[in-house]
């Protein structure tokens, strides 16, 4: 049996004539970068995430990068945030000239451990805080929030891998200054190519988060700020209106599948060799990603590829141990979950489409290779 990390193959296969009609309209109306779908889909994302503002950018990572230089980061700035997410959310930092300095994650959940941002953000007079939201749970945004009142500090939620996820029923992104969003396909809300939105209640930062975005001008050619090319394109944007209406009910079977796995370790008594995802009950989990620990999580994870089972290590090296980041001055041992958590962690398919006789393989197949 085959089981991919991720079949989106079978997701447009149901809504393949509704995404043609969509690209179509965009196609015959020849209004390819931002225009009327850019403003239709920024329009139905602030409903859904009930907030004021929605602002479609290129992708993620820019998102990220744009919400940055709204706050006007500039070079040595620091910026605080966890040492274990994709790349971007650190490299944002530094291509702005800014020093990303990092606190340690909460070993269950992953996510910014609070009492360890505190320590930091004693230590270092910091603009900004980004809390990732990891593999679509929120982090412990009451205390974070608290904190950077406290500190008197910006908040930029990474909701890359959130979007529909909840913390005591606020929707991800919502909790900040801004909160970012990426359409990239393997998202549980994915186009096809690169896509991106930034969310706010805050009146300036959505003005000028528009301005930024079309290189700082407005009107048009005259440049009151230095942006860049931040915008996001009607094709996408008429994708990712007709995949929105289905994202509740994928969100429901995601949710479902990651129920079936914990059944199916449990009855399997894997539990003493396999950790399951822990979900904090202030926490509405949408499940991006099924993450497990697990014991010789390389050794397994070759084992399951021989068996046609995909999976993913998000992420094998924490930010602190990156090549490209040891100019920051840090070694191995200063963040020992992060680094714990890189050596154990282990993604299996969760995606919508998933079968319970695939899962069941998963399982069968993990047992067998601890057997």
């Amino acid at each position: 049996m085959k089981v991919p990390l991720l079949d989106l193959k079978l997701q447009y296969s149901g809504i393949k004539n509704e995404i043609k009609s969509a690209i179509e309209e965009v196609l015959d109306s020849q209004y390819f970068i931002l225009g009327p779908k850019v403003e239709e889909l920024e329009n139905e994302i602030s409903r859904y995430c009930n907030v004021k503002y929605a602002v479609g950018v290129s992708s993620g990572t820019d998102a990220l990068l744009i919400s940055l230089m709204s706050l006007d980061i500039k070079p040595d700035d620091i910026v605080i945030t966890t040492p274990y997410s994709f790349f971007a959310t650190a490299g944002v930092i530094v291509r702005l000239g800014a020093k990303p300095v990092f606190a340690d994650i909460d070993p269950h959940t992953y996510n910014l451990n609070p009492d360890k941002l505190e320590g930091v953000l004693k230590k270092h007079k910091s603009k900004c805080i980004i809390p990732v939201h990891l593999y679509g749970q929120c982090a412990e945004m009451d205390h974070i929030s608290a904190l950077a009142r406290k500190y008197n500090v910006k908040i930029i939620e990474d909701a890359a891998q959130s979007i529909g996820a909840k913390y005591k029923e606020k929707p991800a992104g919502t909790m900040g200054d801004m909160g970012c969003f990426s359409f990239f396909p393997s998202k549980n809300l994915g186009c096809f190519g690169d896509g991106g939105m930034v969310i706010t209640n805050n009146d300036n930062l959505a003005e000028k988060l528009k301005i930024l975005r079309v290189h700082g001008s407005k009107p048009k050619y005259y440049h009151s700020l230095v942006g860049g090319n931040f915008r996001l394109d009607a094709l996408q944007a008429a994708v990712l209106i007709v995949k929105l209406k289905y994202l509740a009910d994928w969100t429901k079977k995601r949710q479902q599948n990651a129920s079936t796995y914990n059944q199916l370790f449990e009855k399997n008594k894997l539990a003493e060799l396999v950790q399951l995802p822990f979900v904090s009950p202030e926490n509405f989990h949408i499940y991006n990603q099924y993450v497990i620990r697990a014991q010789r999580r390389d050794e397994l994870q070759k084992f399951l590829k021989e068996q046609g089972i995909g999976t993913e290590i998000y992420y094998p090296v924490p930010f602190h141990l990156q090549p490209c980041f040891s100019p920051l001055g840090y070694r191995e041992g200063d963040f020992p979950e992060a680094e714990k958590a890189s050596r154990e962690t282990l993604a299996l398919p969760v995606y919508p489409e998933l079968t319970f006789e695939q899962q069941e393989y998963v399982v069968m197949k993990i047992k067998e290779f601890y057997s």
